[in-house]
């Protein structure tokens, strides 16, 4: 099975799919996850500061007996660690957390604090090396193109909710010029119901022996956004990763396209998230 690549804005390939350890608690659940997951051929990790997870992912990697340039690894800064100078410290910690000598990709996580800074820092640690391309998580509000505009390194992915029922295609528009990519949290729509069993990815489950799931994921994959399904179970993982053996047609990829309803299951508003976020500070 042939997992697909993309090539970002700076030039890197980053693997389509990978495995997302948002809410994995540290320890052995994370190590297992990822162990797991770069046996069966998945080389995308994706953690984040505030998942408190890194150590057990960098972990992983090491005893995985995988080179390390075969493993993309994303991470993600929250805003108490932005500012000039700070995120570059805070870069630092995150390598000895990894045990690694670079990140793949380092996202800022939310769209508070001195962002700005931060995204300078991050330009810098591209240009030493430590880390070798950057982005945003959940920037979706005016703050998105304030970082557009001052940035001599423009953000190679844009992490969000996007599925079926919230395609994201403004979002694709304002970002398309930069050749920022898609990355999909929830890329199955939190797990819905009604959107996993919708009745079109019924019928072509039936029709190429999948489960809803992974038409889903295969629809993101022929989108070109880029998956990572969180999962601890060895058989949802080793599923969600067998999308690679067919594909949709064209009319089935439209009839797809047809069922965004601009509904999205994360739904704060800004205010909300920013009065959520601000006290809350991840543990070094």
């Amino acid at each position: 099975m042939t997992q697909t690549f993309i090539t970002l804005n700076d030039g890197t390939k980053i693997p389509q799919f990978g495995l997302g350890v948002y809410q994995v608690p540290e320890g052995e659940a994370t190590i297992n996850a990822v162990k797991t997951a770069l046996e069966m051929g998945i080389r995308h990790i994706d953690t984040a500061h505030a998942y408190q997870n890194e150590r057990s992912v960098g972990r992983a990697v090491k005893e995985s007996g995988i080179p390390r340039e075969e493993i993309w690894i994303t991470t993600k800064l929250w805003p108490s660690e932005y500012g000039e100078g700070k995120t570059s410290e805070t870069i630092d910690k995150m390598l000895k957390r990894l045990n690694t000598d670079y990140i793949d990709l380092l996202l800022l996580h939310q769209q508070f604090g001195d962002y700005i800074g931060a995204y300078k820092d991050m330009q810098r640690a591209v240009k030493d090396g430590r880390v070798k391309s950057i982005g945003l998580s959940n920037f979706e509000s005016h703050r998105l193109e304030e970082v557009l505009d001052i940035a001599n390194i423009y953000p190679s992915v844009l992490q969000v909710e996007c599925h079926p029922y919230y395609q994201q295609n403004n979002l694709k528009k304002r970002v398309e010029k930069y050749g920022t990519v898609i990355e999909s949290w929830y890329p199955i729509g939190h797990g819905d119901k009604d959107l996993i069993n919708e009745p079109l990815f019924t019928q072509l489950g039936q029709k190429y022996s999948k489960t809803n799931v992974q038409i889903i994921l295969r629809w993101h994959i022929q989108e070109g956004t880029i998956v990572f399904p969180r999962s601890t179970n060895p058989v949802h993982i080793k599923e969600n990763f067998e999308i690679f053996d067919f594909e949709l047609t064209e009319d089935e990829m439209n009839k797809i396209r047809l069922l965004d309803k601009g509904k999205r299951f994360f739904n704060m508003t800004l205010e909300e998230q920013e009065q959520m976020l601000g006290s809350w500070k991840p543990e070094d």
